[in-house]
């Protein structure tokens, strides 16, 4: 088995307009994805197996491991036959810090909470995104939404994966990425971006998922004030929103939406006043 191949076609049985025929499938793939430091593995995810040098950046950024993409001195996917090695190669400093931290994690998590110790860790502070002073006009809203739905090629084949993408107003669609979990790619999208040194409070974070508090975390981290999803939030996604001054639009089908914090980053007019 290939473990970069990001799709499969599988044999199925359909029953439709009620006739069932024989046929096929196309899929995605999903496979063990380690992420190392320092030769030592720090967390393991189960993910598409696509653009791993942002998902490692954007992992190490979201997770705090890092602060920016120059941190990283180089990254390497190593294939161990059941899943794939991605190992990351910190400067100096970022490593003795990691090895520090690592002395204190008490063991493994769930997706989106890897290597925390307590409660207190996984309600973790968001950064304060307050005073960013981007606006969007409604257009750009349902825009942002339209476009990431016409720029998911892996989801159109198989109808099975999340994506994540950028937004710019005046520019569009900057950044995409796909993953069979939401929070991958997220931090796929972080990667791509710290990576090619897009700043993160230039633009809004679009996602096709539902809102939960990660994904707010992730964003706020990126430094992006606004945060755009096609299905609806959690409450503690909310409150976290609120506490870091984000801008949280969700539940956007078509022309219509829903914000849920700091609405007065949404204008009525045809361009958004950013003053």
């Amino acid at each position: 088995m290939n473990l970069l191949k990001t799709t499969a076609t599988v044999p199925e049985i359909a029953r439709r307009n009620g006739v069932i025929r024989a046929g096929s499938r196309v899929v995605p793939e999903e496979v063990p994805i380690a992420f190392s430091y320092g030769g030592s593995t720090h967390a393991v995810m189960m993910g598409t197996p696509a653009d791993l040098e942002d998902f490692a950046a954007g992992f190490s950024l979201t997770e705090g491991i890092i602060t920016s993409a120059d941190e990283i001195e180089e990254i390497s996917v190593v294939d161990e036959g059941r899943g794939l090695d991605v190992q990351v190669t910190l400067a100096e400093d970022k490593e003795d810090a990691l090895r520090t931290r690592r002395r204190h994690m008490a063991g493994p998590v769930g997706c989106g909470l890897c290597g925390i110790e307590s409660i207190d860790q996984a309600i973790r502070p968001v950064p304060d995104v307050s005073a960013v002073l981007l606006a969007l006009t409604l257009k750009d809203v349902t825009d942002a939404a339209a476009s990431l739905n016409d720029a998911q090629p892996l989801h159109a084949e198989t109808h099975a994966v999340h994506g994540a993408g950028f937004f710019v107003p005046g520019k569009g669609l900057i950044a995409v990425r796909e993953d069979v979990g939401r929070h991958n790619a997220l931090d796929k999208l972080a990667g791509a971006l710290v990576r090619q040194g897009i700043e993160g409070p230039s633009g809004v974070v679009v996602v096709t998922s539902r809102i939960s508090v990660e994904m707010v975390q992730k964003t706020a981290i990126l430094g992006s004030a606004l945060l755009i999803a096609i299905s609806a939030p959690t409450a503690l996604a909310i409150r976290t929103a609120e506490e870091a001054g984000m801008t949280l639009i969700a539940l956007t089908r078509g022309e219509d939406f829903e914000v849920f914090t700091r609405t007065d980053r949404i204008t009525t007019g045809v361009v958004a006043d950013v003053a």
